[in-house]
Parts: structure tokens; C-alpha cells; sequence
């Protein structure tokens, strides 16, 4: 496990609040960590994945943040550096939203991009088919 002293991503007081308030939630012992990664396979190639882990792998960089324990694997730890997460709340919706300047494209869905060297994915796949974006 890497752990840094500079974050690799932001998390905003408001993000960690809700996810501290959402591990709260969770059996104990299942929340202690919050993971973020990239999955492939969205209407523009790459989606954003957040969930708890209970522990850390030794291949993880992970970092505190506004005391949250934040662990990124290796694959996704290139496309996820200088992003921010943060918690918003617009037009009686709320959500997490990843603010990523490493993504050059984005989906309507919100919740996928794709990158330098990435293409939109098929309009068969992700939220709806198709991003129209690209």
C-alpha cells in the first residue's frame, strides 16, 4: 500500500460529510475505506465506480481527506489524478459528481468519460446508448 501526503484526488468537505454519513450506515466494519476507480465498458469507454471496502490492498494508493481513507487502484490511479469529488444538489437531485480534467469527453449519464487514447463506446453500451458527445 502507497500511501501519499499529497492527494492524488480532492474530495470536497461536502463529499466526505455525505460519505462519512454514509458509512455510518453500513455494517460495522464494512465501510472503512472508500474506493474509487475507472471500469470500461460505459457509453464513453470509462466510468467513474465509488463504493466501501473493508480494508486497503497492498497495491492501493491511498490517502485521508477531510477524515476519509480514499484507496485507488493502479489502473485507475493515472486517469483519476487532479480530480475532485464533491457532493451537489440541484433541482431537488443529489449526487456525487467528479469534476476530472483528464477526461476529454463526457456522457449525458454524468457518470462516464473517456480520456486521451480513449473512444466513445458502442451505442449499444452504457446509459442510454451512445453519448452523442463525441
Amino acid at each position: 500500500m502507497s500511501t501519499t501526503e499529497t492527494p492524488f484526488l480532492a474530495l470536497s468537505e461536502k463529499a466526505a460529510a455525505k460519505i462519512k454519513e454514509l458509512m455510518a450506515e453500513e455494517p460495522d466494519g464494512n465501510a472503512a475505506v472508500l474506493r474509487v476507480a475507472i471500469q470500461g465498458g460505459s457509453c464513453s469507454g470509462l466510468e467513474y465506480a465509488l463504493g466501501f471496502d473493508r480494508e486497503t490492498l497492498e497495491t492501493d494508493l491511498v490517502a485521508e481527506q477531510h477524515g476519509v481513507r480514499v484507496a485507488v487502484d493502479p489502473f485507475s490511479a493515472p486517469y483519476l489524478e487532479g480530480a475532485t469529488i464533491d457532493f451537489v444538489s440541484a433541482r431537488g437531485e443529489e449526487g456525487f459528481a467528479i469534476e476530472n480534467p483528464k477526461a476529454l469527453h463526457s456522457c449525458g449519464c454524468g457518470s462516464s468519460f473517456s480520456g486521451e487514447g480513449e473512444g466513445c463506446g458502442s451505442s449499444e453500451s452504457g446509459c442510454g446508448g451512445g453519448c452523442g458527445s463525441c
